[in-house]
This record gives C-alpha cells, sequence and structure tokens, in this order.
C-alpha cells in the first residue's frame, strides 16, 4: 500500500529459489502486502504444486503468468506483476508508453508489450506471454498492468 500496490488481493510477487527445479515463491492468495510474511510466501513448483505444508492458496492467474516466466528466463531471479493506477492507465493507452519524460525512456530500451487475453486461467497463454516478453524486462499487458522482471528482487523493484 506504500507505493500505491492496494489493488486488493490480485497483484503478484514470486522470487525464484536457486537450482535447477524451477520452483519459487509466490505470495498467497487471499492476503493484502501488509499481510504477508516471509513464513507466509508459498514454494511452488512448474506444475502448481505447493512443496512444503501451507495453508494458503497460490492465485490461479499468477501462477500461469509467473510460471509462465520462471520456466523460460534463468535471469528472472523476480517476477512482479502489478495494476498501479499509472500502470494500468498507460497500458490502456493506444500508443503505451511513450518517451514523454526522462523516466520513461529507462523501461524504454526493454519493454515489450501482451495484448489482454482476460484472466490468465489458460496454459495456452504461457507461449504467448513468453514470447512476447522475449528477453525483456518490462512488459505492458495492455488495458490490465504491468509485468518487471529482473536479475534480483531490487532490480525488479525498479
Amino acid at each position: 500500500a506504500l507505493h500505491g500496490w492496494d489493488d486488493l488481493i490480485f497483484t503478484h510477487l514470486s522470487a525464484r529459489i536457486p537450482g535447477d527445479e524451477h520452483h519459487f515463491l509466490i505470495n498467497p492468495y487471499g492476503m493484502m502486502f501488509d499481510e504477508i510474511t516471509a513464513s507466509s510466501l508459498v514454494r511452488v513448483d512448474q506444475e502448481g504444486n505447493k512443496l512444503d505444508d501451507s495453508d494458503y492458496d497460490i492465485n490461479p492467474a499468477g501462477f500461469t503468468i509467473h510460471s509462465a516466466i520462471h520456466a523460460v528466463r534463468d535471469d528472472a531471479a523476480c517476477v512482479m506483476h502489478t495494476h498501479t493506477t499509472a500502470g494500468v492507465a498507460v497500458s490502456a493507452q493506444q500508443e503505451g508508453l511513450l518517451a514523454l519524460s526522462q523516466q520513461s525512456l529507462f523501461p524504454l530500451a526493454s519493454l515489450a508489450y501482451h495484448d489482454y487475453e482476460g484472466v490468465a486461467l489458460r496454459d495456452d497463454e504461457k507461449a504467448r506471454l513468453q514470447a512476447d516478453l522475449g528477453d525483456a524486462n518490462f512488459m505492458i499487458l495492455r488495458n490490465h498492468g504491468l509485468l518487471t522482471v529482473g536479475s534480483t528482487i531490487a532490480d525488479t523493484f525498479l
């Protein structure tokens, strides 16, 4: 909520767990950001199986998006999907992000776009997300929100 990320329970973050298994931690579905702790994060595999005892579920759409990226981007230590007011506004513009300021130039160097297909619940959307993101680190999900990929959690937060 501190940064305007107050889209209730529909924003999601994930962090890759080092190793060859492509396991990652994702925020639990149904918790607000100010309620989430390190111990409430849910460890999952690429099939969406919870790997530890957890009372928490995962957001199915969040899993679709994050597992797609973690499967093909070994450099993606962290993936963040947000619905900030400004991000949704830019995603709704036909032109997308414009080079109107110095701040907009930074993401433009590594920016991709993905057409919103509705809530990401279908596995067949994974291939399109992967292809659209490619090796970019920023993606605008048209009429929906933003996606950021980073080699560290700090880089993703930029």
